[in-house]
């Protein structure tokens, strides 16, 4: 029965990792998407009328007003995507895998639909088809990484794999431009898209479970539309298999039983909303994450300021980034490979001494936070060295340290805090540091008025501010260490 099962496992596998890959993550190839927009004279009415006489990256000067309402909608759907992973989630969690999806598929199509038929008189229309698309998106991969579940021990592997198809998904809208710089409309691409979202519903109904997938699977788990289940059944399943898992990972064999006459008491979700681990890591997520963002939301800007205008120039650069995001799907891996790797040792290391395995555990994550903030501090400090060939290498230190930020994010909520508690502080993490983002609209005003199109000020102080992210890991360190100094401490 295993081996029979095999083909549909591995088919829902693949078609997961192309779903993601091609439709979940596609906001975040917004400069080339920019540059399309721009041709297609997207609001260039808000353009000075001496700017318009001018050429440029897209045949305009500076339009300052131009590029903050392209700098708007980004941030509005980037802040879409992070705060409505909580209420996606619970949509996830009460409706189910086929409701949610299907929510996901109206979403999607609908937002490409709306980008499909809109034009330069319409394009105030891409303030709701963005978020739309954006929420549609996250969704789809919300969904698919349960798909880990049917694989036992590569589980993190696959989720690690599916959040970097998700980064390289941002590779769809580069397609979009080079198509359209070959003659293929805006409109024919999205319509294209549009489309495929037959392949989505085929897709729920046939190699998607009605409810959850469990973990640890259980024996003769059978899921799609030849299953005999119905979503009680698989339900059902879903709890037995989490009972099983919830007091493995975080027990020591000495240290974290309670002796006789010890009570150990449950915290609650607040304690853990509350506490300083959690306060500090929402430190570190917003303010790597806010780079990210300013950089993505105003990359068409900073192109155009350094080549000084050159359309060539500008798109040749826009093309280098997209296809440096698809490598994402390569570069997120490395980081869990890392953790399980010392996890592993650090546990074992813990079995012998017969110290505590959770203070192994999350001592695990120290390297990757550390690896993290320096990747972050490197790919700033290229981003704000105003030479041109520079950004290359900004470019591939972008998109390794993006796709180690997502990955370490859930590794660490995972080994920090009881797993009861992970979806409620994931989405919580998330939800708070989109609010943190929302930020970028302001500083790129800033540096678009008062500052005169010199960034230089900005990065210095972000530069600084990003120290602060080294604070998180070596709290993390301290923590850990005095746990294993002190017997006694869980």
């Amino acid at each position: 029965m295993q081996g029979q099962r095999l083909p549909l496992r591995v088919a829902t596998l693949l078609t997961g990792l192309l779903e993601c890959l091609g439709f979940a993550g596609v906001l975040f190839g917004w400069a080339s998407l920019v540059f399309v927009f721009k041709t297609e004279h997207y609001f260039e009415e808000l353009c000075e009328p001496n700017a318009r006489l001018m050429g440029n990256a897209t045949g305009l000067d500076d339009c300052k007003a131009q590029d903050e309402r392209f700098s708007l909608i980004f941030t509005l759907a980037s802040f879409m995507n992070n705060f409505m992973t909580f209420p996606t989630g619970y949509i996830f969690d009460r409706f189910k895998t086929t409701v949610a999806r299907l929510i996901a598929i109206f979403l999607y199509t609908s937002a490409t639909l709306t980008i499909a038929f809109t034009s330069a008189d319409s394009a105030v229309l891409l303030f709701l088809a963005m978020p739309m698309l954006t929420v549609g998106g996250i969704l789809f991969l919300i969904t698919n990484l349960q798909i880990g579940n049917l694989f036992g021990k590569h589980r993190s592997t696959i989720i690690t794999m599916y959040n970097g198809a998700f980064d390289s998904s941002s590779s769809v809208f580069l397609i979009i431009k080079l198509l359209y710089e070959q003659g293929i409309s805006l409109r024919a691409s999205f319509i294209f898209i549009s489309v495929c979202s037959a392949w989505h519903v085929g897709r729920t109904f046939l190699l998607m479970p009605r409810g959850h997938i469990p973990y640890p699977l259980p024996p003769n788990y059978s899921y799609g539309l030849c299953s005999g289940d119905g979503p009680g059944e698989e339900e059902k399943k879903t709890v037995e298999s989490q009972k099983l898992e919830l007091s493995e990972e975080f027990i020591s064999p000495k240290k974290e039983i309670p002796r006789a006459g010890q009570q150990q008491e449950p915290r609650s979700f607040r304690s853990y909303a509350f506490s300083r681990r959690f306060a500090w890591h929402l430190v570190w997520l917003s303010v790597i994450q806010l780079w990210h963002y300013l950089f993505i939301g105003t990359l068409n800007s900073l192109l155009s300021n350094l080549a000084s205008g050159d359309r060539v120039l500008v798109s040749t650069y826009t093309n280098a980034f997209a296809i440096t995001q698809f490598f994402g799907v390569l570069c997120a891996p490395w980081n869990g490979l890392l953790m399980d790797r010392l996890k592993y040792k650090y546990q074992e290391e813990a079995r012998k001494t017969g110290s505590s395995a959770s203070a192994a555990a999350l001592y695990s994550t120290v390297p990757s936070l550390v690896l993290t903030s320096l990747l972050c501090l490197g790919f700033a400090l290229c981003a704000s060295i105003p030479v041109l060939p520079l950004q290359y290498a900004t470019f591939i230190l972008q998109v390794i340290n993006r796709s180690f930020l997502y990955g370490g994010n859930a590794a660490f909520l995972t080994l920090a805090f009881p797993s009861e508690h992970f979806g409620k502080l994931f989405g919580l993490v998330m939800a708070l540091s989109a609010v943190v983002s929302l930020l970028q609209f302001p500083i790129f005003t800033l540096i678009k008025g008062p500052l005169q199109n010199d960034p230089f000020y900005v990065n210095v102080m972000l530069a600084l501010v990003t120290l602060l992210t080294f604070v998180h890991p070596f709290l993390v360190y301290r923590e850990c260490w005095q746990k294993e100094s002190t017997p006694g401490v869980a």
